[in-house]
């Protein structure tokens, strides 16, 4: 039956993603901050749906966290799900994202019309360059940046080397890093189709200061933070 209600979950999560891609296109003249709150309700009904439909719920720790203003969210990235949930959690935002996404028909226009950092991931010097000068842009307008600095989905549990972007992003501009940890990868897998029944936990860390660090220290700061988050999730997760 779980396997039913995954098929069920993940044909509407593909078949909305497009209808809603083709509606913020039909709408591209609106501002941002409209195409934002567009796909936030897109976010907020499917994961309504995941937790109706499919058992899988979630509750965060440390929203008080949160600072005032605009900053940058760093985030393991372990499943599809924190590639949704961040649109309800946080204010109106920006995605450093590669940019074949945007390439995707109806999915990847209404992905553009959300103004993300689009790169290509094989050009090395050039991309960070990019997520620099362009998350400057995004966070002087107002909005917040967010970064999964391990660069591509991993196994739940496991860790890989975090990019640098993030952390020159953060020490070139002064803003606060808010680090954000999550064990969804153990219900949603990467590559996964099942859905498993349960309750996703979410640590939202307190802000990390970057002014006056050294990128590199930065980097291993906010990691150390990830990855202590993710241990404390495992460590109060029923046996």
């Amino acid at each position: 039956m779980q396997h039913l209600r995954s098929l069920l979950f993940t044909t509407y999560m593909m078949l909305s993603a497009c209808l809603y891609g083709i509606f913020m296109t039909l709408c591209f003249w609106l501002p941002y901050r409209a195409h934002f709150a567009i796909a936030r309700s897109w976010a907020r009904v499917l994961l309504r749906l995941l937790e109706g439909l499919c058992g899988l719920g979630y509750v965060i720790e440390g929203l008080e966290n949160l600072p005032a203003g605009n900053h940058i969210v760093m985030c393991n990235h372990s499943s599809a799900w924190e590639t949704i949930a961040p649109f309800v959690i946080f204010p109106p935002q920006v995605w450093v994202l590669k940019r074949e996404l945007l390439w995707i028909p109806f999915v990847g226009w209404g992905l553009k019309l959300l103004n993300p950092i689009a790169i290509n991931r094989g050009e090395g010097h050039r991309a960070v360059n990019q997520v620099i000068e362009q998350g400057k842009e995004r966070l002087a307008g107002g909005l917040w940046v967010v970064i999964f600095p391990e660069g591509t989905r991993v196994t739940a549990g496991e860790t890989r080397r975090y990019g640098l972007s993030g952390a020159l992003l953060a020490t070139a501009t002064g803003k606060l890093v808010v680090p954000m940890a999550h064990d969804a990868g153990r219900f949603w897998p990467r590559r996964g189709f099942l859905k498993k029944r349960g309750t996703i936990h979410v640590i939202i860390g307190k802000p990390i200061i970057t002014a006056g660090k050294k990128p590199r220290d930065l980097n291993e700061e906010i990691r150390a933070a990830i990855e202590t988050a993710c241990r404390r999730i495992e460590a109060i997760r029923p046996v």
